[in-house]
């Protein structure tokens, strides 16, 4: 079977993911390389175990975790569609069961919360997990003086982190924000059509999802 350790070593999801991160620099874009895909398919992986699922499943939301990112390399805009296409051939070449490639380009297809869709368990891990990372160490703009609303929402976090509480059927997201650089209402400003697709994801995991921000419970 596929591994993620497979996937990291072929050549041309590689060239993909370093040109597709390039490309988005180019355009002022955060950071959407290795840091932010290893992230997010640890994470991705983590709400699958945590919640009790196959180990198949674990696996291949980490998958999708690692390539949620890879139709940067076409265009930033519907990436998650053009990523889907281009890596559904790659996996069924490399031997994966088309189902089990379906089920990654399916949750690829759907991360953004402009027209995703938890269609999956690893969809809805992948949608948690992708959108939880917001933190400075992803800002390029080096001149603060320049920072549009994401530079400052990126850069004002402080510290992420997504817990499972599998009894309670609890997915929580907690944040610590520095609200001298970024306000809360600013954070909801761009992160609230994010924050309701996650609750969304959370409730197809057959979870309550919260969003706690500097101790405060918003969601």
């Amino acid at each position: 079977m596929v591994t993620l350790e497979d996937v990291k070593r072929h050549p041309v999801i590689d060239s993909c993911i370093r040109k597709g991160n390039e490309f988005l620099g180019v355009m002022g874009y955060t950071e959407h390389s290795y840091r932010h895909l290893n992230i997010v398919s640890k994470v991705s992986r983590y709400i699958i175990e945590e919640l009790g699922y196959d180990k198949r499943d674990a696996e291949l939301a980490a998958i999708a975790g690692y390539l949620h990112d890879i139709g940067n390399v076409i265009s930033r805009n519907n990436h998650g569609i053009s990523g889907a296409n281009i890596v559904f051939p790659i996996l069924i070449e490399m031997g994966m069961n088309p189902s089990e490639a379906a089920i990654v380009a399916s949750a690829i297809a759907n991360h953004e919360e402009q027209y995703g869709y938890p269609v999956s368990n690893v969809a809805a891990a992948l949608i948690i997990a992708d959108k939880s990372d917001v933190h400075r160490s992803r800002v390029r703009n080096t001149d603060f003086a320049t920072f549009d609303i994401h530079d400052r929402v990126n850069y004002a976090a402080k510290s992420v982190a997504v817990n499972v509480d599998q009894q309670k059927r609890v997915i929580s997201m907690r944040l610590e924000i520095d609200i001298n650089i970024c306000s809360v209402m600013e954070y909801f400003e761009i992160f609230l059509t994010r924050m309701i697709l996650c609750r969304r994801a959370a409730n197809h995991l057959g979870c309550d999802f919260e969003l706690i921000v500097n101790d405060s419970k918003l969601i």
